[in-house]
């Protein structure tokens, strides 16, 4: 991991967000956001059924009320559903896929990824000739696994956008540590919810600038480190 002590001088970076920062969210948004992201990654499937209220609480550092509330709303909004019983509990919707292009809001997206793309110029352009290979290999991996899938007739999109996400929250990780993984966690959550999805071909181009980023950080040449984040935030 690099250091970014400093980094981002008057960006505040403490909890999830700092309410002072540049990006803040409310602990509603960030159960949504959470949540969302996790069914991106497939850890959580339509049909699954959430941790208890406490379990998620503790997990997110928010009150229960907070997120009793925010899985409310979600249940009203069409992405979870309640279920009362013995066996009932709060599921990730059956309709989840089909009722999030509801919540899409482009102008919000726009706002969630140029952050996205401010944070990891940073990071890139800090990291820049100070990684080695040994630092990288998680990273090569999901690189070598999605050019393997695009070189087969009928790769899964929801893995490619899961192999997608895992990238970006490892290089934050990588580069910025755990605190810098859990805002762009926050970010790809939300944009689950906000932006549709990249189409296969887009996510097959994303890759090609992944691998070249990975290739550009060991280099050490920053301008076209940081010109690989950019190439990769225009194909969508």
């Amino acid at each position: 991991m690099v250091s970014t002590a400093g980094k981002f001088g008057p960006y505040s970076l403490a909890g999830p967000y700092s309410q002072t920062g540049p990006y803040s969210q409310s602990g509603a948004d960030l159960v949504r956001s959470r949540i969302a992201l996790q069914v991106r990654l497939a850890l959580l499937r339509p049909g699954d059924r959430l941790p208890d209220t406490g379990a998620l609480a503790e997990q997110l550092g928010i009150g229960e009320m907070t997120v009793r509330r925010a899985l409310e709303g979600m249940c009203q909004d069409g992405l979870l559903d309640r279920r009362r019983g013995r066996t009932g509990g709060t599921f990730v919707s059956a309709a989840f896929d089909a009722v999030v292009p509801a919540h899409h809001d482009p102008a919000a997206a726009a706002s969630a990824e140029a952050f996205l793309l401010l944070l990891e110029c940073g990071l890139v352009a800090h990291a820049s000739g100070e990684v080695g290979e040994a630092d990288l290999g998680s990273l090569r991996k999901l690189v070598a696994e999605a050019e393997e899938a695009g070189q087969e007739e009928q790769a899964g999109q929801e893995g490619e956008r899961e192999r997608e996400t895992r990238f970006h929250l490892e290089l934050a990780e990588t580069l910025g540590g755990p605190g810098l993984r859990a805002v762009t966690a926050d970010l790809l959550g939300r944009l689950a919810l906000l932006a549709p999805p990249p189409g296969p071909e887009a996510i097959r181009r994303r890759s090609r600038c992944h691998a070249e980023l990975l290739d550009h950080l060991v280099e050490g040449r920053t301008d076209r480190a940081v010109r690989a984040v950019k190439d990769h935030a225009i194909h969508r």
